[in-house]
């Protein structure tokens, strides 16, 4: 509401000091000029302004007649015809010879008062032609001298009485203020129907939104395309639901691959405690009966054992990750050194899977990064157990390479194993995802090796990416950046 009178109330301010100030500047110029005071004479000088344009047509006509054929201005019709033009125009002719009225068209009854303010003949080398004001009468005269063919000299006026037009000025500021007031209105109309579009059709969306994420549905969009304050706070409250929606996606997600570990775990667990119970049972119950078979038992329940410690393990670290609580010990590493260690430590637990694990270092000079060592051995642990669970072929190979990549270092892990699907590759790195999502399926393992090994491999600063071949086998790439010392000069 203060905007709605704001908007009326402040443009007819304006408009009134500017009609006072132009006013008063009129009232100087016309007493400067013409020696004019008055409110009624400012309202004159607008009138001479204005009689001065209307006359003009009629005062070029009797300019051009007056040089090419003055003789005209004795002729009655012709007369009558410019007075017709002129009545029109709130002026009238006169025509003057010597010093007798020929022609007087105001239909007044003597001249002897006009006779007077006509101005006298111009003076030779003047121009013929000019126009004066009467502040007394307030009478606006042009006059036309000429000269008829007899050879006395002539003069036509254009009388305008100003001050008939009063009452017009008037009414023209009338009308004026009457269309100002009609455009205010109109502008207010376009104001209510602005402030409608503008704000109160977004507060009741808005406000619509706010009931919709009240009822638990965060899938509700707010559209609103306005730039100003109101579509700037339905934008934060569109962020605010996407944000809120985002977290419940997250949460839900979350809560699932709990569900889904939990699930993968208890079945991955239950496998070797399974077959730890049967080989228990087994010796239990005398079925191993030699040395030889109660030996081969133990170490079956041995390894078993271990996986399960294993599988452990990966739990209690996946829990690090998540919040982001990782243990990690950085030092520089002679990555040459370190990876021909881990390949003969590996080489030997492999060889009696009938697996050959080999080693290339296509470096020219020795590598140092910084890194984990153990979480670096985790990494290669992780990503080699992968590849043999994989193994399909009757000698497994799985070879190491070391090569230069300019400040970088690249380390790839191969294997001639059954590979991964073209469809599956881009997903292998993600918590739980299995290219064999069934449960029944003999290779086991909770689904979070490889996402483990892209989160220590990040933290590095490095990047992990794999590619595969089916039926040929996959390679592991690993990029991490060299150590270079800072030489201060």
């Amino acid at each position: 509401m203060i905007t709605f009178f704001t908007i009326i109330l402040l443009p007819m301010a304006m408009i009134y000091l500017c009609m006072a100030v132009l006013g008063n500047f009129q009232g100087r110029v016309l007493k400067s000029d013409y020696d004019i005071t008055g409110v009624g004479d400012v309202y004159s000088g607008a009138s001479v302004q204005v009689f001065n344009t209307l006359t003009m047509g009629v005062q070029k006509d009797i300019a051009r007649a007056a040089e090419e054929s003055p003789d005209q201005f004795r002729d009655a019709d012709y007369q009558e015809q410019l007075n017709e033009r002129l009545a029109g125009k709130y002026s009238f002719l006169i025509v003057r010879q010597e010093d007798e009225i020929l022609f007087n068209g105001s239909g007044e009854e003597g001249t002897e008062e006009l006779l007077k303010e006509l101005p006298p003949y111009k003076a030779e080398g003047d121009n013929d032609s000019g126009s004066i004001f009467t502040s007394e009468s307030k009478r606006l005269i042009k006059q036309q001298d000429l000269t008829f063919s007899d050879g006395t000299r002539g003069s036509v006026f254009i009388v305008t009485s100003v001050g008939e037009l009063i009452p017009q000025v008037k009414e023209m500021f009338g009308n004026m203020i009457f269309a100002v007031l009609i455009l205010l209105i109109l502008l207010s109309m376009l104001l209510a129907l602005w402030l409608y579009r503008a704000i109160l059709r977004p507060i009741r969306e808005l406000k619509k939104a706010t009931n919709e994420i009240k009822e638990g549905n965060l899938d509700y969009e707010l559209k609103v395309k306005e730039k100003d304050e109101i579509g700037q706070l339905c934008m934060d409250f569109e962020e605010m639901r996407q944000r809120l929606k985002d977290n419940a996606e997250e949460k839900l997600q979350y809560e699932k691959e709990n569900k889904e570990l939990i699930r993968n775990i208890s079945h991955d667990l239950k496998t070797p405690i399974t077959a730890i119970k049967g080989y228990v049972e087994g010796i239990m119950d005398g079925v191993a009966s030699s040395p030889e078979r109660i030996d081969k038992y133990i170490r079956t329940i041995y390894n078993k054992a271990n996986d399960m410690d294993k599988l452990i393990d990966e739990l209690t670290f996946y829990s690090k990750i998540d919040t982001n609580k990782i243990p990690y010990t950085f030092a520089k590493i002679n990555i040459n050194a370190y990876f021909e260690d881990c390949a003969e430590e590996l080489g030997m637990e492999l060889e009696a899977k009938n697996i050959d694990l080999g080693f290339f270092d296509y470096t020219e000079e020795p590598v140092t990064v910084i890194a984990d060592a153990e979480q670096l051995k985790r990494v290669i642990n992780n990503i080699i157990s992968n590849s043999v669970k994989y193994l399909d072929k009757k000698k497994g190979i799985i070879n190491i390479r070391l090569k230069d990549d300019g400040d970088f270092v690249q380390i790839e892990i191969e294997d001639n194993g059954k590979g991964i699907a073209a469809r599956d590759l881009p997903n292998i790195f993600e918590r739980f995802y299995r290219t064999d999502s069934s449960r029944n399926s003999s290779k086991g393992g909770s689904g979070i090796g490889l996402s483990i090994v892209k989160k220590i491999i990040e933290d590095h600063g490095g990047r992990i990416w794999a590619t595969s071949k089916e039926s040929i086998g996959t390679v592991m790439h690993i990029v991490l950046r060299k150590y270079q010392e800072v030489v201060h000069e």
